[in-house]
């Protein structure tokens, strides 16, 4: 027989962990529906991210890549490589640093993200459907709250 021992750290401190598992586990199953959804469409989930950053901001350099996607230098520098090898983005001169370049869309690279992100964004949406308009803004506004503390 398999006893169950459940140590507690606190009535709070359970309800935080409790929380915390639910966020995450809610982030990986959306996550994992975002790979797959991608996948159909031929592209990576860092890949989708630097080219939806590249889209909705404009052309920019791999410093401001970086930290708009949350990624790592290394990894960006890989993904971008990878974009380029695949003719979806292109390298331009930076006028304001000659050693530097600015990264932008190829017409291939904007015909694929707007193919695709039109309907990521229709499932993003779909999976707040269990939520009203208030509870939405509500639950923004407490983990807005979190980050901003953290």
């Amino acid at each position: 027989m398999i006893k169950e021992s459940l140590k507690s750290y606190g009535q709070r401190a359970d309800k935080s962990m409790k929380t915390y598992l639910r966020i995450e586990r809610l982030r990986l199953k959306i996550h994992n529906k975002t790979v797959s959804y991608l996948s159909e469409n031929n592209l990576t989930f860092n890949q989708f991210k630097v080219l939806e950053v590249l889209y909705h901001r404009g052309d920019l350099n791999i410093g401001s890549i970086t930290k708009l996607t949350m990624s790592t230098p290394g990894n960006t520098t890989v993904v971008i490589k990878n974009l380029k090898r695949d003719a979806w983005i292109t390298s331009i001169a930076d006028p304001e640093d000659k050693r530097a370049s600015i990264l932008t869309l190829t017409k291939k690279g904007r015909d694929i993200i707007e193919k695709v992100f039109p309907t990521h964004a229709q499932k993003l949406n779909s999976y707040f459907d269990a939520l009203d308009e208030e509870e939405i803004d509500t639950l923004y506004n407490l983990l807005d709250k979190l980050y901003q503390a953290n």
